[in-house]
């Protein structure tokens, strides 16, 4: 018989951690009512404590959300739980998220406590939580390289003062399966009253284990998985969701559990997560990467021609990733568009859909078919980032072989439009040089890529940029079927995204 294993999706709070990956309060909002059509269990929507901003777009997740759970994360004082509290208190199903570390070296080197004070430190976060609501949860951070019989300890005193979930990280990485396995078998066979709460585990990537140590520790009877869409997160990741789910939707026999996740809307979330954060899926990506389903060999073209299941262990369906996608052209009218959108998990407003669907009308003059990658540029730049800084209204360039690359460029700041020309080496370079005229931007220019978003001479051009500025790092993206152009909207996401990072510091310190 099957059992249950939870989804705590935390994209939008340890995934919006990865370099660059911040997102404002709308892009937030979108993601998180996708996130619930996919049937996660608990989105932890952001840490309200680190900033303004960050609490303002927890509270309206919490609002929005009508079946999911909305978590805040807080660290184990009560200014935190205060806040934490009051970005949630709103949710259908809020729950408190608190944290404190219990490995020797963090209790150490960072907390300066010993082991008493941390137990009572923990209690005391717990209980005050438990005033809010009854759904708790407690994290031991650094949890795989603590004491075994201590984690235990702390756990115990912990679910004792309310806690309805315990969770087990592996904050940095360090554990390997059959360890983690092991460890998370300890815990709950040496916690006397564990039967009274969740275990639950989040890991992290840094040796590449993270999906194995997740399915190891449910192996073991961990009963909910923190996961990010595309393993996105801090320096390596986090557990991928879709290839957890992925692996117990696949093998059965090997881990029978059931999720309430619906597979076919990972695909759809995944291009989701990469347009929003401009974090681009490797194509040798498990599950979601344009290889995934890809077949070259000819012996695998033979025997997939033959039998699909030769080769593919999943149908590309089961995903949602179809194979016969409906195209549309400059003759399709609006409710195929609208519907089209919707299949994409976008359900707009009329308002919004007009606003699209003038974009989209002005790209099919230009190209023959629009895909779904075309609309998701065209949903994401024009109802996504409608309250940017800066805004590009228009760039005219001259360049070649005997003359020198200029660009004049109009951008509205603030509302008010500016212009100005400038000189590079190149076209893009004088489009950045004068960009950067017009914004007083300083940033330094870290990585600029170029792909292809369809096949085709006419297909968009999407071009991703990391930009960073006294220490702050964020990465843009822009797409068009002009590569400079494009060049010129990611520079400018770039430096929209840079401006956000400066309203709303992260305040509070790196958590699992």
């Amino acid at each position: 018989m099957s059992e249950r294993v939870y989804v705590f999706d935390t994209t939008l709070r340890d995934g919006e951690q990865s370099p660059g990956a911040s997102m404002n309060a709308a892009e937030k909002l979108r993601l998180a009512t996708q996130l619930e059509k996919l049937g996660v269990d608990v989105i932890e929507a952001g840490f309200p404590a680190a900033s303004d901003g960050d609490f303002d777009a927890v509270s309206q997740i919490a609002r929005k959300l009508k079946k999911t759970q909305v978590a805040g994360l807080a660290r184990a004082s009560k200014g935190d739980i205060d806040r934490a509290w009051g970005a949630v208190q709103d949710a259908a199903k809020p729950r408190i998220h608190t944290f404190l570390a219990t490995s020797d070296i963090h209790m150490k080197y960072k907390l300066n406590m010993e082991r008493d004070e941390v137990v009572k430190n923990a209690v005391d976060a717990v209980r005050y939580a438990k005033s809010f609501t009854d759904n708790v949860e407690f994290s031991a951070e650094d949890a795989s390289r603590s004491d075994r019989d201590f984690l235990c300890k702390v756990f115990e005193a912990a679910i004792e003062a309310g806690a309805t979930t315990v969770n087990i990280p592996d904050t940095v990485g360090y554990a390997i399966p059959s360890e983690f396995e092991e460890m998370v078998s300890y815990v709950i066979a040496h916690t006397p009253n564990i039967g009274q709460a969740v275990v639950s585990v989040h890991c992290h990537n840094d040796l590449g284990l993270a999906t194995a140590n997740t399915l190891a520790a449910i192996r073991a009877g961990a009963r909910q998985a923190e996961v990010t869409i595309n393993g996105i997160g801090e320096r390596a990741g986090n557990t991928s969701l879709e290839e957890v789910i992925m692996s117990l939707h696949t093998r059965p026999n090997y881990l029978p559990m059931e999720t309430n996740i619906n597979t076919e809307e990972i695909y759809p979330i995944s291009r989701l997560v990469s347009m929003i954060t401009g974090i681009m899926v490797q194509p040798n990506k498990a599950i979601v990467g344009a290889n995934a389903f890809a077949h070259e060999a000819g012996i695998h073209q033979d025997g997939v021609l033959k039998n699909p299941m030769t080769y593919e262990i999943m149908k590309p369906e089961t995903i949602g990733l179809n194979r016969n996608k409906l195209v549309l052209g400059k003759h399709s009218g609006r409710h195929a568009l609208r519907d089209r959108l919707k299949n994409m998990g976008y359900d707009l407003s009329d308002e919004e859909l007009n606003l699209v669907f003038t974009k989209f009308k002005e790209l099919a003059d230009k190209k023959k078919h629009v895909v779904d990658e075309d609309l998701e540029v065209i949903v994401t730049e024009g109802i996504l980032r409608t309250s940017d800084i800066f805004q590009l209204e228009y760039l005219h360039v001259t360049s070649g072989t005997t003359v020198l690359p200029m660009a004049s460029v109009k951008l509205t700041i603030n509302g008010r439009s500016v212009k100005d020309a400038g000189y590079g080496n190149g076209p893009i370079d004088a489009a950045f040089n004068t960009i950067a005229k017009l914004t007083g931007a300083e940033s330094e220019l870290l990585r600029f890529s170029v792909s292809a978003l369809s096949g085709g001479t006419d297909a968009l051009g999407e071009v991703t940029v990391r930009l960073r500025e006294n220490g702050l790092v964020a990465l843009g993206k822009g797409a068009d079927p002009d590569i400079i152009i494009a060049s010129a909207k990611a520079y400018v996401n770039g430096l929209n995204r840079l401006e956000y990072l400066k309203a709303n510091p992260i305040q509070a310190s790196q958590f699992m």
